[in-house]
């Protein structure tokens, strides 16, 4: 399905008859070719004239799984209904699938997300003087730049971290194997405690290949890993209902809304696609590294 040559004409029309600005024709865009995309994906031989309401609902159920807040969602969707009323208006099209469109009621909440300062503000409650504080910067940093599942965190191994190709392995959902980047301030913070802090522990048996410790030489629980990311929110005075779960969440969500490629983030996440699990190729990891150092704020 080839929209492409509706995006320069849309985007006219926006600049005359609705008078917005430049910020704004550029944030309508960037919108509608996040339906592009999941359309190409999901859909690659339907029509323009076959489009209906089913395929642009499910495509925001999409989103909504891939971490989109509803706010997002909102403008999305607004932006949808825009594009549809002026291809109408040019006669491209005859009926308007977008015309009952509307956010979905989610049938539980989405988990908060947290912001660029949030994060650091936790960051920053870390006692660095203290042993677990190296550990517990490394284990954050790196929460938010590979976007992990808590188990996938406390599994993590040694042996799986490539440095010098900056690529994490991951094992995930299913036992299925995925390489996520991971950027600039997780590697340096990662080294540093693993140089500084890990290797002076006594490891038990079996635990050699674990990344994170704890004061015993075993592997973190994930239960403990909660009450870590409690308190941090606590002491920086977050209210919002945080869990690991929430860097993950913000990772996906920071990704997607400064413009990464959809189906880049939902196979850094590890995500079977919601329609089908086979419409996800498998993507080169150095077009991966490049979505992460391009838009994730900590790569920079």
């Amino acid at each position: 399905m080839n929209f492409n040559a509706h995006i320069r004409p849309f985007s006219i029309y926006l600049k005359v008859e609705k008078n917005l600005s430049d910020n704004s024709i550029e944030a309508y865009i960037r919108d509608i070719e996040k339906l592009f995309q999941y359309l190409d994906l999901a859909h690659p031989e339907l029509p323009l004239s076959k489009l209906s309401l089913k395929h642009l609902t499910t495509f925001v159920d999409w989103i909504a799984e891939l971490g989109m807040t509803a706010t997002s969602q909102a403008r999305i969707i607004s932006g949808i209904k825009g594009f549809f009323i002026y291809l109408i208006a040019e006669g491209i099209l005859q009926s308007n699938p977008a015309e009952l469109l509307s956010t979905p009621r989610l049938k539980r909440a989405l988990p908060e997300v947290l912001s660029r300062e949030e994060i650091e503000a936790m960051i920053a409650q870390i006692d660095r003087s203290k042993p677990d504080g190296e550990r517990n910067a490394a284990m954050l940093e790196t929460l938010y730049a590979c976007g992990l599942r808590v188990s996938e965190l406390v599994d993590l191994k040694l042996s799986k971290i490539d440095f010098e190709e900056e690529i994490v392995s991951v094992i995930g959902k299913g036992n299925k194997e995925r390489l996520v980047p991971i950027g600039k301030v997780a590697r340096k913070q990662l080294k540093k405690y693993i140089n500084t802090v890990r290797n002076h522990l006594d490891i038990k048996h079996g635990f050699e290949d674990f990344v994170f410790l704890n004061k015993f030489g075993k592997n973190l629980s994930r239960v403990m890993v909660f009450l870590i990311i409690k308190d941090l929110a606590k002491k920086a005075g977050i209210e919002k209902d945080i869990s690991p779960h929430t860097f993950r969440h913000s990772f996906a969500t920071h990704l997607v809304e400064a413009g990464a490629d959809l189906r880049a983030v939902q196979e850094m996440l590890g995500h079977a696609s919601i329609i089908t699990t086979e419409i996800y190729t498998h993507m080169d990891s150095g077009y991966l590294k490049e979505v992460i150092t391009t838009f994730h704020p900590r790569s920079k």
